[in-house]
């Protein structure tokens, strides 16, 4: 059993949307399948996985550094003790040797792609979904719902009041009961007309969250948080720099309800920080990593182990990205639920072709892997690359 082949390619997922920091005119990803000699079901077992979106193509990175450690490794210092399957935690390691400690950059996104991919071959090898596989490595009963909300609400040109309700009354249409728009984009009394617009479009039927995407200072930050804390939002999302951690620490003093962070933290070192300095309240605060972008599943174990540490509940984290790993990890590993983009970033964003949202919940599919396989529109794309 053994790779053999690593391939990538960098593909537009790009957008005229923006949120209140970049626009998504030239965002790219990276897909990358890692080929296996393994046949199952008359087929060769790929594994598939793909950068999240806010962050571009790793490429580069993927293609010159860590492509070449896994092919070059000894086959059998990749699999498991027994030596019937990928073992996804050695793999990691031969991918990241002789790299140095902190300094994350770009790196983590390329590393948190590959390892998607491992995942997904693992529990193909396997013959599971892989959120079974994770729920029965940590000796526990997998829990195949899971919560899952609407995010969208960018601006977008010309798009007025009465668009962005149109859109989120989309979503509540489609099963949703938490949805998300962009704020920081505009003028602070302007997004107050955005946020009570949606929030008399929504009534009672669902909640609304807020995202900042890091654009504020300390000032704004507090002026929004003021502001907002009128309004029974879901969450008030990263409003100042995701390292500022004084920020986030000082707007607990004025905001009361719940604060959400951490989708642009890249590592479990970066997840401590953020819980020792950052303020974050474990009663009411929501985390937001992704492994997608933070060197994968095998660093966000480790971030779950600093979670624990500190008191929070793996509940409490709702990754960022909207991709199906991370759905599997919330079914497999107990989180708190999911982003998803109904209608962005497709191919890559969404559920398999059955899965339905039905009040703010979907339930896995049982598909082995991740479940690429079972969106036809994502997995077409994905065999151009190796099948």
């Amino acid at each position: 059993m053994r790779i053999i082949d690593v391939c990538e390619i960098t593909q537009p997922i790009a957008s005229p949307i923006r949120n209140a920091y970049i626009d998504f005119t030239k965002m790219t990803t990276s897909l990358v399948a890692v080929v296996t000699d393994v046949v199952r079901d008359g087929r060769r077992v790929v594994g598939y996985g793909f950068n999240s979106n806010g962050r571009y193509g790793q490429g580069g990175l993927i293609r010159e550094r860590f492509r070449g450690r896994i092919l070059e490794a000894a086959p059998q210092t990749l699999l498991n003790e027994a030596g019937d399957n990928l073992c996804p935690h050695r793999i990691w390691a031969t991918m990241m040797s002789n790299e140095k400690p902190g300094g994350h950059g770009e790196r983590s996104v390329a590393v948190g792609t590959l390892d998607m991919a491992i995942w997904d071959a693992t529990a193909k090898i396997a013959g599971k979904p892989l959120f079974r596989l994770l729920a029965e490595s940590q000796g526990k009963e997998a829990n195949p719902r899971v919560f899952v909300y609407a995010a969208g609400g960018y601006y977008y040109p010309g798009k007025d009041n009465s668009q962005l309700c149109a859109e989120m009354r989309s979503y509540l249409d489609r099963g949703y009961n938490v949805v998300k728009m962009k704020i920081g984009g505009a003028s602070i009394e302007e997004d107050r007309g955005r946020i009570e617009a949606v929030l008399k479009e929504i009534g009672s039927q669902a909640q609304l969250a807020v995202d900042a995407n890091g654009r504020f200072d300390l000032e704004t930050a507090i002026a929004y948080a003021k502001m907002l804390r009128d309004y029974p939002l879901f969450w008030y999302e990263e409003a100042g720099d995701p390292l500022d951690y004084a920020l986030q620490a000082s707007l607990s003093e004025f905001y009361p309800g719940p604060m959400a962070t951490g989708e642009n933290l890249f590592s479990h070192l970066d997840a401590r920080n953020l819980l020792r300095y950052g303020g974050m309240r474990p009663d009411r605060d929501w985390l937001q990593f992704d492994c997608a972008l933070s060197y994968g599943l095998v660093e966000y174990l480790r971030t779950l182990e600093e979670l624990k540490k500190f008191g929070w509940s793996p509940s409490r984290c709702v990754p960022h990205g909207g991709h199906q790993m991370s759905l599997n990890i919330a079914a497999g590993l107990g989180l708190g639920g999911n982003e998803s983009y109904p209608d962005l970033f497709q191919p890559y964003g969404g559920f398999p072709d059955s899965v339905k949202v039905e009040n703010g919940h979907i339930v896995m599919p049982e598909l082995p892997g991740i479940g690429f396989e079972g969106k036809s529109d994502l997995i077409k794309v994905m065999r151009e690359l190796a099948e």
